[in-house]
Formats: C-alpha cells, structure tokens, sequence
C-alpha cells in the first residue's frame, strides 16, 4: 500500500465488484475506506466461492485494507446512520438505485460540497451487470473459430462470453479515477457533485473509443470471427512439437523481424513476398491481409520444435510473446507471482487461508509499498467509526447494539 491518499475517507455502500473496486484501489493508495453493509452482509457477502468456514474469497479479495460497518439498513434509523456518515465524511460510492436512501438529493441536503459516485446499470435506469451488458456489446459474437459462420446463429455459432467480469473492473477503475476528479474540482471551487457511471456505457463507450463502432458502421456489416488471431495485426496462437501452446504478436517493424529471425523463416516470406507481391516489413495491413499464408508458415516450424527452444530463440530475439496456462498454474507460476513485486505476504485473512495477496497495481520505486492489509470481519469498525465519525458515546452504541440496529464483528460467528 501506498499513502498517497492518507488523507481521504471514503463511505462505501456496494456490492458485487464494480463497486467494491473502486474503494479497494482508493485503500490501496492509502484513502480510508468504510464499507457499510447490513448487518448480515450485502448481497455478495457469501457470493461463491467459499472456504469451509463459510468465507467468502471474492468478498475478502474486493474489500482488502477496508473498514467494515454493520448496520440494520433495514431499518430507518440504521439508513439514517449510514447517510450521516456519509454526509460527515462528504464523499460515497454506492452502487444502490438512485431513487435509493442514499440519493444524492439527500446527501447533499446540509452537505452542498458532497461529492458521490453511483455506479448504475444503464443509463435509463435499466439494470444490468457485466455478463448482461457484454452480450449487447457485440464483442461475444467476435470470438470462436474462424470456420464459424458471421451472425447469430445459436446452434451453429453461438456467443462465447468471456468468463471475467472486465466491464465491472473497467467500471471500477474508471470510476476511482472520476471521484478523485469531483474532489480535486471541489478542492478547486467548493463545489460538489453527483457522479453517475453506468455500466451499459463504459461497454458500449469503449466499443467507440477502441474504433470499433465506427468500424461496423462503415463496413455496414460485423467483423469476421478470427479466432484466437488478432484484429489487424500478425498475431494468433501456435502450438509447439511437445503440445505446447503459445501466443506471439507483432505489431511493430522490431516485433515482426524479431519473429522472422526466432522462426529462421528469412528465406520462405521472400518467396511469399515475391509470390503475392507484398513487403510484409511495410506494416500491419499486409500481414493481417495475407495471414493464413503466414500462419500456415509459422505453423509449420513450431511443430518442428519443442517449445522450450522456441522461447529461448524468441527471447533473443526481443519477441513478444506467451505460452498459455490455466489458471491453476498461473497462480502458482513463480515468474507471476512468487517473483513478481505486486505479490506480498498473506496477511491474517478473515477465511484462515494463506496465499499471495496483491499491492496496488502502481509500481513506485522510489516509495515504500508496504504489505498487503487483509479484508475487515463484517462489522469489525461499526463501534469505532460510529464513535469517531459520529461522536457517539460508548452507552450510545450500546444501545444500538442491542436493538439490533448496529452488529459488531463476526469473527467469531462462522
């Protein structure tokens, strides 16, 4: 962790991962993040998968060096506490409904500089989440074998999605980023606001930015299922003499003859060279244009050869390139992961269970990032925020406790 944000606090009110994101990356800079949920958890307080114990791996992942708050947001007087804190601390993200207890209306009302972020599904209101979202996309109908056939055709070509969730951590990250700049606006005029991020428009907004929607629309057609090629450029997947996988990409001129020169394949592109009458030194049309022929060449030497030796000469060489792994192995890949500076040691994780947690995705050299913090016990910090943020007396949270409208940790409750 980093201490570039020591001095922000941050009321959280959220669920699932787009919004838990936000305030992991702002804990992960060092802001204090307060997590309310109610008193039995959010919704994805036991979202899968679990421990034996009952503990939640993506919950204790999305929530690391956070507070945790347990409230009866059942409850009126539990929903008033949570928009008090948040009033007091002046800035929330929440991924509750606008027409919520914590619309923006009410939080502003006695707090005219606050400042929150509401992560919504589409911009009408609808509700959606990633998986939903990324069908209307179009990106799903991209993917799968290049013999399949363009269009929806459920049986014969049908939408492959990708298995993780990247419309919600793309929500995420963007949204830290537009709250730090309403509060860098407020520290520049006293003015608040209310910031709206629907996740229906990072999907289809970074369709636009990355060209791809003015791509369809002037093609006037759907983009052509490659495989695991690249759209564009020289790239796709090969496969070694030993059964091995691997993917190369070359998007520059030092990429391409890097690769030609790994391959030893000099000789036959100038006969392809010559045959078609391209350079494919000259970019990335002629190569994307002509990649079956190319491939086919690649193709050719790499069963020729066990994988080991081909990465040797690639690396040489400069190439751009990786072998597949599952994800069983990437996690326990030391070149990921044990040697890798993101990873620290496990710290006392709510579910008992050791294993590498990340830092900030920052790398700072000339700062300390510090050991990664666990995730909070449900309700870890009620007394103590309760008590700092609100002024509430021990006999005042005492008896909040015991009309069920405040819950303390539950360490030992599973």
């Amino acid at each position: 962790m980093y201490q570039l944000l020591s001095s922000l606090s941050l009321i959280e009110v959220s669920s699932f991962v787009a919004s838990p994101t936000v305030g992991l990356y702002c804990a992960q800079m060092g802001a204090e993040v307060i997590r309310v949920d109610h008193k039995a958890g959010g919704l994805d307080y036991d979202r899968f998968m679990l421990t034996e114990e009952g503990r939640s791996l993506s919950w204790e992942n999305l929530n690391r060096a956070k507070k945790s708050v347990a409230l009866d947001l059942r409850s009126a007087e539990g929903r008033e506490l949570c928009v008090e804190l948040a009033r007091k601390t002046g800035q929330l993200v929440t991924n509750l409904p606008e027409q919520s207890f914590l619309k923006h209306s009410v939080l502003e009302d006695g707090r005219p500089d606050m400042v929150s972020v509401r992560i919504m599904g589409w911009h009408d209101g609808r509700q959606a989440m990633d998986f939903t979202v990324n069908a209307a996309s179009g990106y799903p109908l991209m993917t799968g074998p290049e013999e399949w056939p363009e269009g929806l055709d459920s049986e014969t070509a049908p939408p492959i999605n990708q298995v993780m969730p990247a419309w919600d951590f793309i929500t995420g990250a963007y949204s830290a980023f537009a709250l730090l700049a309403a509060l860098r606006h407020r520290d520049a005029t006293g003015e608040g606001s209310e910031v709206r991020i629907p996740l229906g428009d990072v999907a289809i907004g970074t369709l636009a930015n990355s060209g791809g929607m003015a791509e369809m629309l002037y093609r006037g057609a759907d983009r052509e299922r490659l495989g695991n090629a690249i759209w564009g450029a020289f790239g796709r997947d090969f496969r070694a003499k030993d059964g091995t996988r691997f993917m190369v990409a070359a998007l520059t001129p030092k990429q391409w003859s890097g690769l030609v020169e790994a391959f030893k394949l000099a000789d036959e592109i100038a006969k392809l060279e010559a045959e078609i009458g391209v350079d494919f030194s000259s970019g990335d049309e002629p190569r994307f244009t002509h990649r079956a022929r190319l491939f086919e060449l690649f193709q050719t030497v790499a069963e020729q050869h066990d994988y080991s030796e081909l990465a040797k000469r690639m690396a040489a060489q400069g190439c751009t390139f990786e072998r597949y792994r599952t994800a069983f192995e990437a996690a326990n890949d030391p070149e990921l992961v044990a040697n890798n500076p993101l990873f620290g040691p496990s710290p006392a994780n709510p579910s008992g269970f050791e294993y590498p947690a990340t830092r900030s995705f920052a790398n700072m050299p000339a700062r300390e990032a510090g050991d990664p913090k666990p995730a909070p016990y449900l309700g870890e910090h009620s007394e103590e925020v309760l008590s700092e943020r609100l002024g509430l007396s021990s006999g005042a949270i005492g008896k909040l406790i015991d009309a069920g409208i405040v819950e303390l940790s539950d360490k030992d409750k599973r």
